[in-house]
């Protein structure tokens, strides 16, 4: 048997050609490096320089008392606090089942013309400003009762987080495989409950991560508030009258000229971002398990 050849010797063309192509995947790392950095700097300043200026302002006050009249220091912003809990949750109640629904008629009859249409209209009203859909809702709402209230507020949010829910779900339930919906349907399931009871229940974590991040999403949302909720120095007990807000409370006490106040904004834009941190970490949490898990 003839010996093995030995290990050709790379030619100085081949070395020349190796280090250029390392140097520039080097050189792609330090650009995608300094890229990160610069897209977080912004990230990082808006949360550095909100903790710093609102941290002052936190204590027990901030979160357990009303607003002190104008011209009187302390005081807090619990009725905002308060308020912004109240249009959420009224919103969640409008939103999530008309979202959730319009998904699962997007996903089930994805090739019919009135999907598609539904399916554009989603997109585009994603797109849509906030304050558009302030404007629309005190047009259609606000005028027709007569004064501001947390029921408008609340289908101004509602409007705002439609597209994300709807879209989300009907993403998540495409990516549940065929054989579920087969398997429910050999067995002599009618298809609404095999979509209701196994389909939407395999894609329920996914689709509760979306909902978390159109929380997020209407949270902080000001304009639309402006011209539906508006605002309330006291406990809004009722529907039908005007409630305070995180945002606009936020925005009110900005554009005053007492130091007290521009101090509790801060105060509130540090609490605002800090749930909105929460809502998004929480989503990415859900997601990274839910993808573990598979």
């Amino acid at each position: 048997m003839m010996a093995e050849s030995p290990s050709r010797i790379a030619t100085a063309s081949e070395v020349r050609g190796y280090s250029f192509r390392k140097a520039v995947n080097v050189g792609f790392r330090v650009a995608c490096g300094a890229a990160v950095l610069l897209a977080l700097l912004p990230l990082v300043s808006v949360l550095y320089f909100t903790a710093a200026r609102g941290i002052g302002g936190i204590n027990v006050a901030f979160f357990t008392e009303l607003p002190k009249p104008v011209g009187e220091t302390g005081g807090g912003m619990a009725n905002a606090l308060g308020g912004t809990l109240k249009l959420v949750a009224m919103a969640c109640a409008i939103g999530m089942p008309i979202g959730v629904l319009a998904g699962v008629f997007l996903s089930e009859f994805r090739q019919s013309s009135f999907a598609t249409a539904v399916r554009f209209s989603a997109d585009v009203m994603a797109g849509i400003p906030s304050i558009t859909i302030g404007v629309v809702v005190y047009t259609v709402v606000v005028r027709p009762m007569g004064r501001f209230s947390a029921l408008a507020g609340s289908v101004a949010l509602a409007i705002i987080m439609l597209p994300t829910v709807t879209r989300t779900t009907e993403e998540l339930l495409r990516l549940v495989p065929e054989t579920l919906r087969e398997a429910a349907l050999g067995l002599g399931l009618p298809k609404w409950r095999a979509t209701l009871r196994i389909v939407l229940r395999t894609a329920a974590p996914g689709i509760v991560t979306g909902a978390m991040l159109a929380i997020a999403r209407i949270g902080g949302e000001t304009a639309p508030l402006l011209f539906t909720a508006f605002n309330n120095r006291y406990w809004g007990r009722g529907l039908d009258e005007p409630v305070a807000s995180l945002p606009v409370q936020i925005y009110t006490y900005a554009v005053s000229p007492y130091e007290d106040w521009h101090s509790q904004a801060w105060a509130a834009a540090l609490v605002l971002v800090t749930l909105t941190l929460l809502l998004n970490v929480t989503a990415k949490f859900l997601v990274r398990n839910r993808l573990d898990a598979r």
